[in-house]
């Protein structure tokens, strides 16, 4: 409290003030709103506890209502550092950093020495990557004192938090010269068991290695190596130090005593290899240097694996043949795992496939009697092992012609069903057929075969969250909620769904929300979308916590990678997923508003249908809120959650108010932008941001990516015929600037219909591009409906159409509400091609 405040109130007054500090810091709210309104009864204008009492009124949810009394606690005290502090604090509540680091300023202002808002204001900066501020705040923390008096300079992470300023600043000389400087402070050297003094050595050695100056990083590392309680990472620096400097023999030795220490990791042979002059293309010198290491470790994979990747001919096939029968004698279930990325290798991948089908047919030389490689649990008879390593070679057989480079599906359940047959409790023979007819686009039975997997062992949490993802892909949300409910918490607030959501379970969100938006429920799948959103906001959150921990703890290294990450944490595929699907529905809410997301699409719905549709709607959804308050009622006893935190209630159950928005653009903003930012490299987030404001921009970033993407013509086409088709003539400067980049791709006068015509001409022997020629076609002349209709159908007799390309298909035709006899035509010849198909069963039956 500042002195000024403190003196406006009595003694016992100042006391109460005091308490309510504490009340607040144990979060005994209501404690300390009871002191706070004792003391403004006397003193109603009092700004200092008006700002906590605001801060307290926050902190139970109330946040407009607390900003409102802290401006009121400002209007009464503005030189208050405590008023300005408070203010900061709410505008981060609301995530407005920029404000709040104005208010920290304006509080330092009024209170240089004040350690808590200095703290504060540094968190700031470093969350927002303000370095030069950072640098500077740590600065005058580390040249302050305490509130008892002692000096922040005697105290090591104040200094380590200097240095993480200046590295992450680029300024690594005076990052290293900070560190320097304390170790010069010291009046003892720290215990050799010291771990912060261990991490803080090695990653001032990093800092120096960054530098460039690897000589002297080696050096520095030398003075400690043996010492270091992070041995790993001290060997691996050392390693790579020596094999930067060209000590090739020093750096044979140390590579070889990390491989003694871990003879699994691939970048320990690839350093070796390195320090040895041992060139990619002699393979002969490269295998004597793996079978080394195999010899050495019998049980390891890794040395027996790598040189699959090198070795070509008969040397591939004998190694192969050896290492096949090895993991398939052992029963190995990950052995087609471990060896199917040498098919992108057309001889090697036919050269596997021949072996594995001597072994079925018996046409194989079977390993020598005896040998380590065909004895497996001890010295156990080969002759007794034969049905197990039958059932293996079923069981690598049918991965095989499931994968999608060597697929032969039918082959593929023909073979599991042998295994299932010869072992009918092995649960990834089960798992593998629901692969199979998940191929074979049977959702149904893929999810009941996975299913069934997953009863054959219920304790098995990997089989559980895999039943329940084929649940959802066959779009049976309750069952798969059900089966995630086995391994949630039962006392968990919103039961199986809520906890889920509470641990950040995003592979199951996201599979929830697309499952919905397939349904054609587009307030749920955007629930689900804002709650992936939500999460990754978490994790941005998150890092205020471990900007103190990390330093306190010394962990610097951990911290300085996790700040890495953390700078390209919406490059993750599941926010892309989330963001693509949501900014999709937001376009689509955009495109028709009468539909508000629960009617479905109006667009091509005459007057009579629509209103049918509407009222169909209406009534859906008057009976869905009234099933969800029947549940909020009998859920009103379970808002506490097992810490006794309130939990706040889900106002918006089904999404309707979300599709109900007003601003679709802006709400698809809100994805679009990092998106954009973080992924520029994905070209359906260029799609996607085409259909919004971006178009000329993401076309040109799209057909960076790939030119030939069929959607990229379709768009192009678009873009060019919205700009002809527009009743008043753009603005000459945007005009202008169009057309530098649009012309060079479609001339201004050019004929659309032509220039389709011939794309379509051009690439008739795929399936997507026709479907996107045909669909641009519609658009420019929908007369030729009739004929777009039938060359969609004729597109299922292409050589290389496949399911997805079919079931694009059948959505196109929904899209034309296409005629019925075309419709029919078209699934009778995709069921025809692709019988399993639930897509083309369901739509037959």
């Amino acid at each position: 409290m500042s002195q000024r405040q403190q003196a406006q109130l009595s003694g016992k007054d100042r006391s109460l003030f005091q308490l309510v500090v504490k009340h607040y810091e144990a979060k005994q709210y209501k404690k300390g709103l009871k002191s706070a309104e004792q003391i403004l009864r006397k003193n109603p204008k009092h700004g200092d506890t008006q700002a906590m009492k605001a801060l307290i009124i926050n902190a139970q949810g109330n946040t407009d209502e607390a900003f409102a009394l802290c401006k009121d606690a400002l209007k009464n005290a503005m030189k208050s550092h405590v008023c300005w502090h408070v203010y900061g604090l709410l505008w981060r509540c609301i995530k407005n950093y920029e404000e709040a680091i104005k208010a920290y300023k304006f509080a330092l202002k009024l209170e240089p020495d004040s350690q808590q808002i200095l703290r504060d204001l540094a968190l700031l900066q470093i969350q927002m990557r303000d370095y030069q501020g950072y640098i500077q705040s740590r600065r005058t923390i580390l040249q302050s004192k305490t509130a008892s008096g002692q000096k922040n300079s005697n105290f090591r992470q104040n200094w380590t938090a200097l240095a993480v300023a200046q590295h992450l600043a680029g300024d690594l000389y005076d990052a290293e010269r900070t560190l320097t400087t304390f170790e010069e402070t010291l009046r003892q050297p720290p215990p050799k068991t010291d771990n912060e003094h261990s991490e803080a050595l090695l990653y001032k050695n990093t800092i120096i290695a960054e530098t460039g100056e690897t000589e002297r990083a080696l050096e520095h590392l030398e003075a400690f190596y043996n010492t270091s309680l992070d041995r790993t990472a001290a060997m691996e620096m050392r390693a790579r130090y020596l094999l930067q400097l060209d000590r090739r023999e020093e750096a044979e030795q140390a590579y070889r005593a990390l491989l003694d220490r871990n003879a699994e990791y691939r970048a320990y042979y690839d350093g070796l290899r390195t320090a040895m002059r041992i060139e990619a293309s002699d393979t002969q010198a490269l295998k004597s240097l793996y079978d080394e290491y195999a010899k050495k470790n019998p049980r390891g994979d890794t040395a027996r694996r790598v040189p699959l990747e090198f070795l070509e001919g008969e040397e591939f096939r004998e190694t192969a043949d050896r290492y096949l029968q090895q993991m398939l004698h052992k029963g190995v279930p990950s052995t087609f795992a471990n060896i199917k990325a040498l098919y992108s290798n057309p001889a090697k991948r036919e050269t596997v496939q021949s072996l594995a089908e001597s072994y079925l047919s018996g046409t194989h030389a079977p390993l020598a009697n005896g040998s380590a490689d065909q004895q497996v649990n001890g010295n156990e008879n080969a002759e007794t092992k034969r049905p197990s390593f039958a059932v293996s070679v079923l069981y690598f057989l049918a991965q095989h012609y499931n994968y999608h480079l060597s697929r032969d599906l039918a082959r593929a359940m023909e073979l599991i069903d042998k295994a299932i047959e010869a072992e009918p409790e092995e649960v990834n023979h089960h798992m593998t057929k629901a692969r199979i007819l998940k191929h074979q686009g049977n959702r149904q039975k893929a999810s009941e075969t996975m299913e069934k997997a997953r009863t054959l062992d219920e304790r098995d949490r990997y089989i559980n969250t895999k039943a329940a993802k084929y649940q959802l892909r066959n779009d049976e949300n309750e069952a798969a909620v059900a089966n995630m409910g086995k391994f949630t918490r039962k006392e968990a607030v919103g039961g199986p769904l809520g906890d889920l959501i509470d641990m950040q379970c995003m592979w199951y969100i996201t599979e929830d929300g697309e499952s919905y938006l397939r349904q054609g429920k587009p307030g749920l799948a955007l629930k689900r979308f804002l709650t992936v959103y939500d999460i990754f906001d978490t994790w941005q959150e998150d890092q205020f916590d471990f900007h103190t921990f990390s330093i306190r703890k010394g962990q610097v290294r951990a911290y300085i990678d996790m700040l890495k990450w953390e700078d390209h944490l919406r490059e993750h595929p599941y926010f892309s997923r989330a963001a693509i699907s949501a900014v999709g529905i937001y376009i689509r809410l955009f495109d028709s508003p009468d539909s508000n997301g629960l009617n479905g699409d109006q667009k091509n719905m005459d007057a009579s249908e629509r209103k049918k549709a509407q009222k169909r709607a209406r009534k859906a959804q008057e009976k869905q809120e009234q099933i969800d308050a029947e549940k909020k009622d009998a859920q009103k006893t379970a808002s506490v959650g097992a810490d006794g935190e309130v939990k706040k209630v889900d106002t918006d159950p089904q999404g309707t108010k979300l599709v109900q928005t007003k601003e679709p653009l802006e709400d698809a903003m809100k994805f679009l932008t990092p998106l954009l930012e973080y992924t520029a490299k994905n070209i359906s987030a260029q799609q996607a941001g085409f259909e919004y404001l971006l178009a000329l921009r993401c076309l040109l970033a799209a057909r960076s990516i790939d030119a030939t993407n069929p959607l990229n013509h379709e768009q192009a086409i678009r873009l060019r015929h919205t700009i002809q088709s527009a009743k008043e003539p753009l603005p000459p400067q945007v005009s202008e600037t169009l057309e530098a980049e649009l012309s060079p791709l479609i001339p201004q006068d050019a004929d659309l219909l032509k220039l389709n015509s011939e794309y379509l001409t051009q690439n008739n022997e795929s399936a997507a591009h026709v479907q996107a020629s045909l669909r641009t076609r519609q658009l420019l002349d929908p007369k030729t409906s009739d004929d777009n209709q039938k060359d969609v159908i004729r597109t299922l007799a292409l050589p290389s159409v496949s399911l997805e390309d079919a079931v694009r298909g059948l959505e196109l035709l929904d899209e034309w509400r296409a005629e019925a006899r075309y419709r029919d035509d078209f699934i009778a010849a995709a069921h025809e091609r692709w019988p399993e198909a639930s897509t083309f069963m369901t739509q037959e039956a």
